[in-house]
């Protein structure tokens, strides 16, 4: 780990000053960034903390029937926030589906969605990575690449977004809000994260300085509730990566599909909204036939990005489990096994 200058500021305005230096880079709990500066992944010359920056770690119900979410409130606190779970239990699912126990209790909502791939090419800083360094090549294209992505990818870069909190964020609509030299801005955070196409190393639409603030759910997200769930099929059941995983919404009115979102997860550079998936179920009757309908659309631009023409197939699948689920209806309390096909409904 090379040597780094350490700073602590007091507010946003100086924390925005400090990270807009060349080399910079913002510091919450560093779940993700310490174990990148450790492998000599991410090499910054200045670390900025801002854990301790006043007023960044709130959950505010907002006067429209929205929800505002301070970047530094902690995934379990928010998991676990008996009002959150309630209103928006796909996100409390995926969250408590995400990592350990121990990693929830200290990662930040802000961190969660700036964390970087788990691409093992991009971790090894021997190999080949657009991202780390543009114009290297990309070694996953040739690579061990079965858990790559098969929609958004370019020659450039093959790697997934890691985020579980991000997919059913992206289905409701979330939109961050963010502080940089130009004052606030708001953006969907379906623009935040970017496509690789030519430039792979641009991964989010931030600008040099600009700091996550907070993350707004509207108040129509709130409509979801009775008809939501997340499913995430991964290696091993606990602590690992999606190898896909979807996050089904639904607004079910006298026995039709008023209203339907859709996300996936672990197949893009960034989460993945299916929006061609949901206008196949506005308006339909709930049922395995459209189910069925809907996987195809959403999947229906993908393509294998080396040896994972099966996460295609496992995708739709998965698709149809999560909107099977959610017809159902959003159990009481989360499953023992949140976001996980093998688990019961009933949990503790």
């Amino acid at each position: 780990m090379m040597n780094f200058d350490y700073v602590r500021p007091a507010s946003v305005a100086d924390a925005i000053a400090e990270a807009s230096e060349k080399g910079a880079t913002y510091l919450a709990s560093g779940t993700n960034l310490l174990d990148l500066m450790k492998g000599g992944v991410s090499r910054p010359s200045r670390l900025v903390d801002v854990t301790r920056l006043p007023g960044l770690d709130r959950i505010e119900h907002l006067a429209d029937g929205g929800l505002r979410i301070g970047a530094l409130v902690r995934n379990a606190d928010l998991a676990h926030d008996a009002d959150f779970a309630r209103n928006y239990p796909a996100i409390a699912e995926a969250l408590l589906s995400g990592a350990s126990a121990q990693l929830r209790n200290a990662a930040t909502v802000g961190g969660n969605l700036m964390q970087r791939t788990r691409c093992a090419y991009f971790y090894d800083a021997g190999s080949a990575c657009n991202r780390r360094w543009p114009g290297a090549g990309c070694d996953a294209l040739k690579g061990e690449n079965r858990l790559h992505a098969v929609l958004g990818w370019s020659e450039g870069c093959i790697a997934t977004h890691p985020s579980d909190f991000c997919v059913p964020l992206v289905g409701l609509d979330a939109v961050v809000e963010i502080e940089g030299k130009g004052g606030r801005r708001e953006l969907p955070l379906e623009a935040l994260h970017r496509l690789p196409g030519e430039t792979p190393e641009r991964e989010t639409a931030l600008e040099r300085g600009d700091l996550i603030v907070a993350l707004r759910l509207p108040t129509e997200a709130k409509n979801f509730a009775g008809h939501s769930r997340y499913i995430k099929v991964r290696e091993r059941t606990s602590y690992a990566f999606a190898v896909v995983s979807a996050a089904a919404a639904l607004r079910i009115e006298d026995g039709k599909i008023r209203e339907a979102r859709l996300a996936l997860g672990g197949v893009a550079a960034k989460p993945w909204r299916a929006r061609g998936a949901e206008q196949v179920l506005a308006g339909a009757a709930p049922d395995a036939a459209v189910y069925r309908e809907a996987a195809r659309a959403a999947l229906a631009d993908a393509k294998p990005s080396g040896d994972n023409a099966f996460k295609i197939e496992l995708a739709q699948r998965i698709v149809v489990r999560a909107l099977t689920l959610a017809a159902a209806g959003t159990p009481d309390r989360i499953p023992a096994l949140p976001g996980s096909p093998f688990s019961s409904v009933a949990g503790a």
